[in-house]
């Protein structure tokens, strides 16, 4: 799936800093944590790849913002819904991994388990570190990716795609 079209289309409405906490260089850490996750645990790199530029494209702002998962499904759905490279299926799931990112939750299908492992494991960008209880796979629980996460995060590392092509998107 074509991601600058639907960063664009995310662009348009997006009304925090791309800089921010929750802005540009998160989203691609995460998605960078969701797909080394998926190496070893499987679940749709689609649906991965996907809930790492949506899930906090629709906060009010970059402190608690309750609501912005389930706002973040909804521009999902609105986005997504009938698009030839997406099935329902994997709407469902994104739209779940969305909807849920921020309740605590870890049981639920592998590629859900996965988006919540790659965001949680970027907590550390806000000063908190990822607890292992929290997490919901067995290689997200690891000492060492822990540690990994945590120091990509603590020195807001920018993946190269992000500056190369994402970032221009964001520009007004």
């Amino acid at each position: 799936m074509e991601i600058i079209p639907l960063l664009n289309n995310i662009s348009e409405q997006y009304i925090l800093h791309p800089n921010g906490a929750h802005g540009l260089s998160h989203w691609g850490r995460v998605l960078e944590n969701g797909l080394r996750l998926a190496e070893v645990e499987g679940g749709d790199q689609n649906v991965i790849t996907l809930f790492a530029i949506f899930h906090d494209a629709c906060r009010h702002n970059q402190s608690i913002d309750p609501g912005h998962g389930a706002r973040a499904a909804k521009l999902a759905d609105k986005v997504l819904n009938g698009h030839p490279d997406i099935t329902p299926h994997q709407l469902d799931l994104l739209m779940t991994a969305c909807d849920g990112h921020t309740d605590g939750k870890t049981e639920g299908d592998i590629t859900i388990q996965i988006c919540w492992d790659a965001d949680r494991l970027d907590l550390f960008r806000v000063g908190i570190r990822p607890k292992a209880r929290y997490l919901c796979t067995e290689t997200a629980k690891e000492h060492f990716l822990i540690s990994w996460a945590n120091k990509r995060a603590a020195s807001d590392h920018t993946p190269d795609f992000v500056t190369d092509s994402w970032i221009e998107l964001f520009q007004t």
